[in-house]
């Protein structure tokens, strides 16, 4: 099995779901937090960004649909 996380992105959203783990490094490098199955918003929303809150459900319901 692969050790890459796999990035999964949400088409109505814009929210990145990642599954397995990543680290978060700042400009220097310098490791800030490793964090496994998160999700990052996509739609600006979110009141915990750069994470996603799920405040993207709002925004789904308020879009006309086709």
């Amino acid at each position: 099995m692969s050790e890459n996380p796999k990035i999964y992105r949400n088409p109505k959203s814009g929210s990145m779901r990642f599954t397995g783990t990543a680290d978060f490094v700042d400009q220097d490098g310098n490791l800030i937090e490793t964090k496994t199955d998160f999700k990052l918003c996509g739609c600006g929303r979110s009141k915990e960004k750069p994470f996603c809150d799920g405040s993207h459900k709002e925004l789904i319901a308020e879009t006309p649909q086709d």
